[in-house]
């Protein structure tokens, strides 16, 4: 039997937990192994399931940047794919961001998810991400010294390597982004801006990549409407996790990702606490 609430469930917390730097991935395998919830996924449908819920956040993400999305591609259709103007050349900086966990996506991701994608190796990977978050504070108590209009190459490419740290279950693509962001010298209101355009891309290709086994995919009767809901609900919290986030980045200037790591810690423990 299918218990279509837990699903929804899922889904928020997927929406949520994918842009907040606590690692969707990590909560999606302690938060249902901790509380109990019949999700089997094995099921044949549980992948199409998960694309939704990719494809909702995605979406989210488009609806909130649409704005910048079109001064980026508006930038680059006037320079004519020359990075002669701020839009065309922070746009070709998120191209070269999205490369490294972009390949190693679809060359690792599979390999690493069922080498460490245990419940104990995922709770210690969420306690690592969060001294990761704390470390990241450290470095921006130095003043930041660039902008997005000032990013190098170099520097977008390491925050771009830092993104495919989230391959491993228990650590954050938000939170590796915004602590290499704050790191090559941004602040945490650019740093955050600069890590939600690159998720964009990502977050969608791995759903659009999936979207022929979601069309070939045999769903049980009476669950395409649950999963259809599924997605709106992961993308609506996706949509409030990054208005209040990019609210919360703005102004805060001081130790913005310590609560973050304190309760990716926190919460990693009294997994490893409750799970063992």
């Amino acid at each position: 039997m299918i218990h279509h609430i837990y699903l929804l469930w899922l889904a928020m917390l997927q929406g949520v937990t994918e842009l907040f730097p606590i690692s969707s991935l990590g909560h999606s395998i302690l938060v249902p192994a901790l509380l109990h919830w019949p999700i089997n996924r094995d099921a044949p449908w549980f992948l199409p399931f998960i694309v939704v819920l990719h494809l909702g956040t995605a979406a989210a993400l488009l609806l909130f940047f649409w704005r910048d999305w079109a001064r980026l591609i508006g930038g680059f259709w006037e320079a004519r794919g020359r990075a002669s103007n701020p839009e065309s050349r922070l746009l070709w900086l998120l191209v070269l961001a999205s490369i490294p966990a972009g390949l190693l996506g679809l060359a690792l991701a599979h390999k690493i998810k069922a080498l460490f994608g245990g419940f104990s190796f995922a709770a210690v990977a969420l306690m690592l991400n969060g001294v990761l978050l704390i470390i990241g504070d450290r470095l921006r108590a130095r003043d930041p010294s660039h902008s997005l209009n000032t990013l190098t190459w170099r520097r977008a490419l390491g925050i771009g390597f830092a993104q495919a740290l989230a391959l491993i279950p228990g650590f954050s693509r938000s939170g590796a982004t915004l602590v290499a962001g704050i790191g090559v010298g941004l602040d945490y209101e650019n740093s955050a801006r600069f890590s939600f355009l690159l998720a964009t891309p990502i977050i969608a290709a791995a759903g659009l990549l999936e979207v022929p086994k979601l069309l070939h995919a045999q769903v049980p009767d009476g669950l395409l409407s649950t999963i259809i809901l599924a997605g709106f609900l992961s993308g609506l919290c996706a949509w409030a996790s990054v208005w209040f986030l990019m609210r919360y980045f703005h102004t805060q200037e001081i130790k913005a990702l310590r609560p973050f790591g304190i309760y990716c810690i926190a919460f990693g423990a009294l997994a490893l606490l409750i799970g063992a």
